[in-house]
């Protein structure tokens, strides 16, 4: 098995490291009272900033990495994600986050080999 990081964690377990880069991004939270009048302007009413989000992919999982990996995500709506902080990436964050955009591909039912294994992690 792949080795574990702590610089992620999921309920304060160590992820396994990623094939890829982490893709982390920040999205503001418009409420629904924004929008465009009628000569075009945009009227924003945002009610958060900055709200991160991080990509994780695996290009390759064997079946015990795979039951790892999903063993960390119960069936509940929100868990704790700890990670490195905005500000100062040497200082750990824990945020309650959930999980989307999870997908994974069969690529071998005999030798038990997964693919294409990804998944968001999206602060509430």
């Amino acid at each position: 098995m792949r080795q574990k990081t702590d610089l992620f964690k999921i309920n304060g377990k160590p992820i396994l490291i990623p094939d890829t880069e982490v893709k982390i991004g920040y999205e503001d939270l418009d409420s629904s009272a924004s929008g465009r009048d009628e000569a075009g302007f945009m009227h924003r009413s945002v009610v958060r900033y900055k709200v991160p989000y991080w990509d994780f992919s695996y290009e390759a999982l064997t079946e015990e990495e795979r039951k790892y990996m999903e063993s960390l995500f119960p069936d509940v709506p929100t868990f704790a994600f700890t990670h490195p902080g905005r500000l100062d990436s040497t200082v750990a964050e824990v945020t309650t986050c959930y999980r989307s955009k999870y997908s994974i591909s069969w690529q071998n039912a005999r030798t038990g080999l997964w693919s294409g294994y990804g998944f968001r992690i999206i602060a509430c």
